[in-house]
């Protein structure tokens, strides 16, 4: 079975061999969908005072439903770093699992 990518961000373009979502509804549902994915990368901030991309880290840390990597590409410096933090607790606490690779690597809101 294929892995595909997910791209989360509501301003930014996702790269080309992504699927790209703009909300946390939009990406929990693809996830929920079961195929694996090989690497997630998730923005904070999703211009709406809804779920943003928190939401997302704690969906798969309750499902404990994990891609092979996770990217927090989010500029919003204080928010992608909790993301990043609680996704580093969970692997120190064997929630998430060893192999996953879980990197912070903000982008600019234009590139």
């Amino acid at each position: 079975m294929q892995r595909c990518n997910i791209f989360l961000d509501d301003v930014r373009p996702g790269p080309d061999d992504y699927i790209v979502v703009k909300t946390a509804e939009e990406c929990i549902l693809l996830l929920k969908t079961g195929e694996p994915v090989s690497h997630l990368s998730l923005d904070h901030d999703l211009g709406s005072k809804r779920k943003n991309g928190f939401e997302v880290i704690l969906y798969l840390l309750e499902n404990q439903h994990f891609p092979d990597r996770i990217t927090i590409h989010s500029a919003n410096a204080p928010e992608g770093k909790k993301m990043y933090q609680h996704l580093l607790e969970g692997k120190r606490t064997g929630t998430v699992p060893e192999h996953v690779k879980v990197t912070h690597r903000p982008l600019p809101l234009t590139f």
